[in-house]
């Protein structure tokens, strides 16, 4: 096992790395310094010295990858890529446009983005499951039919209708929760309550029929004939054999939810006035803060690869065939 995670963490490297300087040439050698003080000084005719004082205040007069006017390492050292790319490799993130440190936002916003996805996550994993279980359990009949017409209904609903609908109804006709905003302590239930209902019933239609698709599937195969044929009744069939067998798909599938466990969000919390990092990413593309924006991209690439060898790690547990050697 320790071998395998090792192994596992070396190949995550070259992605990173892969991954980090993709990113650099997109801000720095597409778009190069330049680009990013005209358009943060917001003015059509800006002066070569507005330009050079801009860089030199955001730490973006430096040569892009090597430093001839340097000596020894100070030529790699004292360069754009290594202060503001490979420096993210030990989580420095520098300072934003605005000042901020990147760092510091990033710890303080986590805690109101994971208000908001860890309910969504756990409730909507259970949920789904659950009715397509149900849907499973009925299969061939009218209750089957009508959950599927409805999780393709739910399906064809832009996620946008739910918030809009949720904040009007619960929050502005029937007045049970405040449609927005966010407060620290045990305060904090009453705004996260909506956009966690909201995000819920928004998932509700691909996560249950995702999980259809797969029980029907493991429900089709010898073991559950052999599990019937000894007298097992469809209840303990579904919930002892089928669910447990249908797990790696299903871990497979929640990897991919992992990274916003922990960036929260874009339009949930843009709308529910949420100060998470969804929020936060979202202030900076249109503040065109490119470094902000640079941060967030290398944090997701990296909870994704984490996300990737916990669910391999995972695998072991849920189903004892699978070794990881």
């Amino acid at each position: 096992m320790l071998s395998y995670i090792l192994r596992r963490l070396l190949y995550a490297i070259p992605i990173l790395i892969g991954v980090n300087l993709l990113t650099f040439a997109l801000f720095f050698v597409v778009n190069t310094p330049d680009d990013m003080a005209r358009l943060q000084l917001g003015a059509k005719h800006v002066t070569a010295e507005a330009i050079e004082r801009w860089k030199t205040e955001h730490g973006y007069d430096k040569p892009l990858l090597l430093n001839e006017a340097a000596t020894g390492m100070e030529k790699l050292t004292n360069t754009i890529f290594f202060q503001h790319s490979a420096a993210m490799f030990a989580f420095r993130f520098g300072k934003g446009d605005d000042g901020r440190d990147i760092g510091n936002e990033i710890r303080t916003r986590m805690g109101p983005s994971l208000a908001i996805a860890l309910p969504v996550f756990v409730i909507g994993l259970l949920v789904n499951i659950t009715f397509a279980l149900l849907m499973v359990f009925f299969r061939s009949t009218y209750l089957d039919l009508g959950g599927v017409v409805l999780c393709v209904m739910l399906m064809s609903i832009s996620g946008l209708f739910y918030i809009i609908a949720g904040q009007y109804f619960v929050a502005k006709l029937w007045n049970l929760l405040p449609i927005s905003g966010f407060a620290d302590g045990a305060d904090a239930l009453r705004f996260i309550l909506l956009p966690v209902l909201v995000s819920v019933v928004a998932g509700i239609g691909s996560g249950a029929r995702w999980y259809r698709t797969i029980f029907i599937e493991e429900i089709g195969k010898d073991y559950v004939r052999t599990a019937r044929a000894k007298g097992l009744s469809e209840v303990r069939v579904l919930f002892r054999h089928v669910l447990k067998n249908g797990m790696i798909p299903i871990l497979t599938g929640a990897v991919v939810v992992l990274p916003l466990l922990f960036m929260g969000s874009l339009i949930t919390e843009s709308f529910f006035g949420i100060p998470g990092l969804g929020s936060y990413t979202i202030d900076a593309i249109q503040a065109q803060d490119f470094a902000v924006v640079r941060a967030m991209v290398f944090l997701g690439s990296f909870l994704y690869i984490v996300g990737l060898i916990l669910t391999d790690i995972s695998y072991s547990w849920v189903d004892p065939r699978v070794r990881l050697r």
